[in-house]
């Protein structure tokens, strides 16, 4: 089935906010979490506010093939692919690494969802890295629109800053985990310098974040940081620890996690409430971002 862009956008709607209700959390400390993992069942959280202007500006070109890159469990890659589908555009996929005897279940519905698969070295997926623009890809063809890794450009901070909008009531802390920081860059942006912004890299040695941000927003901001200490050992990587964390919050609170973002997030975040981090009286809001069809590549969940 093909639906336009208006319906798309249509039957997506503003993603709830529930107070976490937690023993754990001191009575001084309000932690609400933002549940874009509910905007839809497949382009869900940060993934669908990162393409909905990315995708207008697409329609505007009259582009008819989408093109950009990830890794085999990529949760841009199969929302692309899935919106591909439906809005009746080509899609083609650059993975990291060489094709494996089987795909993973987050390629393989790629696949079936119309996404062409171009498997590639390492060292050629970091040089793609530096390709920023639509039509900056070398040899992209008429029609072709380029999205670099992430959906990290400047139409996708629009679509992020709405959930800001979206909050409607007081808070101090705006809390959310960090890929490639395009997501923090548009919650930066929709703050506006009214309330902190605090950013958890999901890998280490993720200095070059900050530059990066930087680099996305159009003014420069002082009202936020990117905290390093969660990485559980870089990207994707897990411990017993995160492990037992995610399996307690979910049968807590009955919202499912991934171990990806929103789990060392929320780890960090009780973490740093335990220490102290944030002054009595404070409300946060953390953002669910979605994601969850990542968790199939954890058995230890």
């Amino acid at each position: 089935m093909h639906f336009d862009l208006p319906y798309l956008k249509s039957i997506i709607q503003p993603s709830p906010l529930i107070r976490v209700i937690d023993a754990e959390l001191p009575e001084t400390i309000e932690l609400w979490i933002k549940r874009d993992d509910r905007l839809h069942p497949i382009i869900s959280g940060n993934k669908w506010r990162k393409l909905k202007f990315i995708l207008d500006h697409a329609f505007a070109l009259r582009s008819d093939t989408l093109i950009s890159m990830g890794g085999a469990y990529s949760n841009h890659l199969h929302a692309l692919a899935y919106a591909g589908k439906v809005l009746g555009l080509k899609t083609i996929g650059f993975i990291r690494g060489e094709q494996p005897p089987e795909l993973s279940p987050t390629l393989h519905d790629c696949r079936s969802w119309g996404m062409e698969l171009r498997f590639i070295s390492r060292t050629d997926y970091r040089l793609l890295r530096q390709y920023r623009e639509p039509f900056d890809l070398p040899g992209i063809r008429t029609g072709q629109y380029w999205l670099p890794e992430g959906g990290a450009q400047p139409f996708a901070l629009k679509g992020v800053a709405e959930l800001v909008e979206e909050i409607g009531m007081p808070f101090d802390v705006l809390c959310l985990p960090c890929g490639t920081g395009t997501t923090l860059a548009g919650c930066i942006a929709g703050l506006d310098g009214a309330q902190t912004a605090l950013g958890f890299a999901a890998l280490k040695n993720a200095d070059f974040l900050i530059a990066d941000v930087e680099e996305l927003l159009l003014k420069p901001y002082t009202n936020w940081r990117i905290n390093q200490d969660y990485h559980f050992g870089g990207f994707a990587k897990t411990t017993p620890e995160l492990i037992e964390f995610i399996r307690a919050f979910e049968l807590a609170q009955q919202i499912t996690l991934e171990p990806v973002y929103t789990g060392k997030m929320l780890y960090g975040l009780y973490d740093m409430i335990s220490k102290g981090y944030f002054e009595p009286g404070q409300r946060i809001v953390a953002v669910h971002t979605g994601g969850l069809q990542g968790r199939r590549g954890f058995n230890n969940i």
